[in-house]
């Protein structure tokens, strides 16, 4: 860790404790190693529950890593994935723990910051937790998609002040509104330019992908 200097800024903005939502960019693999190091508590992210059945050494290994990193699975048998992933997210907040999120739903393909999905203020809304922006630098370049060893270049990573909403989570347009402005903040934050349409899916799906929820 120290060899890549981490910047952080704003980290006193993460509760201490009770439920929060810590919402960032996605630029790599990485993000998700880096920022729950610097956090004072555990970081939960939501993983499909296959990365944690797979056969086999290699299998084990994977769920060993999904383990490590504060991943915990998602059961989609019962239903759609993102009200799956909404379930659980709601179960880890009801517990007074913190749960990671990536709202644009994938790693960003080109650096850029794409429209967030809107799952992630169903679990605002319905769980009264805070929401912690977070814009992340860097990773990208500290290790791009594909790349196993990692670049040695200085990470960034800067909270924003909690945010709190409620309102009827059922009521599609103001999902939107709300989620738009969690982009607003990180956007403002990371410098990024903002794309106002989804990130394209990866033909191999996102290993933290628990932002649920289409418009």
């Amino acid at each position: 860790m120290a060899g890549f200097r981490p910047k952080v800024k704003g980290l006193r903005n993460v509760p201490a404790k009770g439920p929060v939502i810590i919402a960032s960019n996605h630029l790599s693999f990485s993000d998700s190693i880096f920022m729950p190091l610097v956090v004072p508590r555990k970081v939960t992210f939501l993983a499909k529950s296959e990365y944690f059945t797979s056969p086999g050494p290699k299998g084990l290994l994977k769920k060993l890593t999904f383990i490590a990193l504060g991943q915990v699975p998602v059961d989609r048998s019962g239903g759609r994935r993102s009200e799956a992933a909404l379930i659980t997210g709601l179960k880890v907040l009801a517990e007074g723990d913190c749960l990671g999120i990536y709202p644009e739903g994938t790693r960003s393909p080109d650096g850029r910051l794409y429209k967030g999905r809107t799952g992630i203020a169903r679990l605002a809304i319905e769980s009264g937790a805070p929401v912690i922006p977070v814009a992340m630098s860097n990773t990208d370049k500290i290790q791009p998609t594909g790349k196993v060893i990692p670049n040695l270049h200085r990470v960034g990573m800067q909270f924003g002040k909690p945010m709190y909403f409620d309102g009827d989570s059922t009521d599609l347009l103001y999902l939107r509104d709300v989620t738009d402005q969690i982009m607003n903040v990180i956007q403002a934050m990371s410098g990024q330019e903002y794309v106002d349409t989804y990130a394209p899916k990866k033909s191999k799906p996102d290993d933290i992908n628990v932002a649920g929820e289409e418009d």
